[in-house]
């Protein structure tokens, strides 16, 4: 297919988001919006005023009827084990869309294991998806920015951020990620790869980010690293899954520093990456509202 055909299938087709309402998802489907582009949702209950299926990604009968149509999906997999997305593969692979899979930049691709169990899933899917896909566009992207928005509650009443540590990353602004995927789906981009790194445009540990929120809510803001057993205590407390909290743990525990910093954000969406102190000022009121 050249170049301009595929161009001219990516703006045309309806595109399928998964996880349309977490952080990245709904930006994407808001993105998309912005292009007048047809979306369609796969979603666990009905959304009112929006194409939506409800199902979710292990249900095939649900993904069969979300797939009709549908060109390009945009890929989230939800679950802390690859093994369950075997059903999932095989509807893709006979739907043949072009997918695009948000992965981690904390992939090792020369280990044979790695890290901790949210990467070592990541790593798993891609495999997945690779083996049984030939129309793939995986997305790795660093430590999300609105991961912080977790630490509103401690901020209501204090200015002492307590949590485990983790390793300092290039935080990236999820609407980076979604402008960047967005790009992909279209076909605007003629930076060609089949595998992006996203990153933020500076490394950053919590005291870092912790201090940037405080500078722009004038406040004295500073992050406490807390011992794995009683941050395991604190977020079961919070009602958190035991899976997903043993996998937080493990990868806080884990997880090497990283230096990785790329301008794929910039060459897929014609800007710079946002910093994590823009990502802060645009969300102040989420840091200062109280319920």
């Amino acid at each position: 297919m050249h170049d301009s055909t595929r161009r001219d299938a990516a703006r045309s087709g309806t595109i399928l988001v998964t996880g349309a309402t977490g952080n990245v998802g709904r930006e994407v489907v808001a993105h998309l919006a912005t292009q007048g582009r047809s979306v369609r949702r796969l979603d666990r209950r009905q959304v009112p005023d929006a194409e939506s299926v409800v199902g979710d990604l292990t249900d095939p009968t649900a993904l069969r009827a979300a797939l009709v149509g549908v060109d390009t999906v945009f890929l989230i997999w939800p679950l802390l084990d690859a093994a369950p997305a075997q059903p999932l593969i095989a509807e893709l692979g006979a739907a043949a869309p072009h997918v695009i899979y948000l992965s981690s930049t904390a992939i090792d691709d020369d280990a044979d294991h790695q890290s901790d169990p949210i990467v070592q899933v990541h790593a798993d899917m891609e495999a997945l998806l690779r083996s049984r896909h030939r129309r793939l566009t995986v997305l790795r992207s660093d430590t999300l920015a609105s991961n912080t928005r977790g630490w509103r509650t401690q901020l209501r009443s204090g200015d002492v951020v307590a949590g485990p540590d983790i390793a300092r990353t290039a935080v990236v602004d999820e609407r980076d990620i979604a402008a960047a995927a967005v790009s992909v789906m279209l076909g605007h981009n003629e930076f060609a790869r089949d595998t992006y790194s996203l990153t933020g445009p500076e490394l950053l540990t919590r005291a870092d980010q912790a201090h940037l929120i405080g500078t722009e809510l004038g406040r004295n803001i500073r992050f406490e690293p807390v011992p794995p057993d009683l941050a395991r205590d604190h977020m079961l407390t919070e009602g958190r899954p035991k899976p997903l909290v043993d996998a937080l743990i493990t990868a806080s525990a884990h997880r090497p520093e990283s230096t990785l910093i790329t301008d794929h954000v910039e060459r897929l969406t014609g800007r710079p990456a946002h910093t994590f102190a823009q990502w802060v000022t645009d969300h102040r009121s989420e840091f200062t509202h109280q319920p």
